[in-house]
C-alpha cells in the first residue's frame, strides 16, 4: 500500500487539496493531511476550516512514497521545514508533486533545475531553473506539477497512476465520471 503526505497551510486551495486526497484514497493510497500551522485546524482560501490528520513535526521523519503540495497561496514556499523535506526527498529521488502556486515552493527548494514544470499562469518566475511546460499536468522524473484548480482531477489521477498504476487510475477515473465530457 502506497502512502502520501499532503501539506496544508492557511490559504490553501481546497479543491486542489481535498479532491486530490479523495481521488488518491479511492485508489487505495494512504494519505496523511498534514498541517503546516501551529494547530491541526487549517483554514482554506475560501474560509473552509479543515482538521488535518497530523502536524508537520509529527510526520517529518516518516517515510512517504510521495509528498504533495496544493496551491492557493505562495506562503507554502516559506515553510522552512517543508523546504528541507522537499530537498531531502528530491536528493533521494523520491516523488514530489505540486499544483497551482505550490510549484513555487519547489522552485525555491532548487529541485526544478532542468525539469519541465507548470504552475498557475503568471507565477512562472517562481519556477527557478525549470523549463516551462505546455501541458496542464507535467511529470519530469520524480516531479509532477499542474496548473490549477480546474485540472485537479487530472493531477490527482496522474499521481494515482504513478503510485498505483494505470489500471487503478482508469478505474477511479471511470467511477469519478472523468471520461464523460461536460455538456453544461
Amino acid at each position: 500500500m502506497k502512502t502520501a503526505a499532503i501539506f496544508l497551510i492557511d490559504g490553501f486551495e481546497e479543491t486542489e487539496a481535498l479532491t486530490t486526497v479523495d481521488i488518491l484514497r479511492r485508489g487505495g493510497v494512504v494519505v496523511t493531511t498534514t498541517s503546516l500551522m501551529k494547530t491541526l485546524e487549517v483554514t482554506s482560501k475560501n474560509k473552509i476550516r479543515v482538521q488535518a490528520d497530523a502536524m508537520f513535526d509529527d510526520v517529518k521523519n516518516q517515510k512517504f512514497d510521495m509528498l504533495i503540495l496544493p496551491g492557493g497561496t505562495l506562503n507554502i514556499k516559506d515553510h522552512d521545514g517543508l523546504q528541507e523535506l522537499v530537498k531531502k526527498y528530491h536528493a533521494e529521488g523520491k516523488l514530489i508533486a505540486a499544483i497551482c502556486a505550490a510549484p513555487a515552493a519547489l522552485g525555491r527548494a532548487g529541485v526544478l533545475a532542468g525539469k519541465t514544470a507548470v504552475c498557475y499562469p503568471g507565477l512562472e518566475s517562481h519556477l527557478t531553473g525549470a523549463r516551462i511546460g505546455s501541458h496542464i499536468v507535467e511529470t519530469d522524473g520524480n516531479i509532477t506539477t499542474a496548473k490549477g484548480p480546474a485540472v485537479t482531477p487530472f493531477f490527482a489521477l496522474k499521481l494515482l497512476e504513478i503510485l498505483e498504476g494505470k489500471a487503478m487510475a482508469d478505474e477511479v477515473a471511470e467511477g469519478f465520471l472523468i471520461p464523460l465530457v461536460y455538456k453544461g
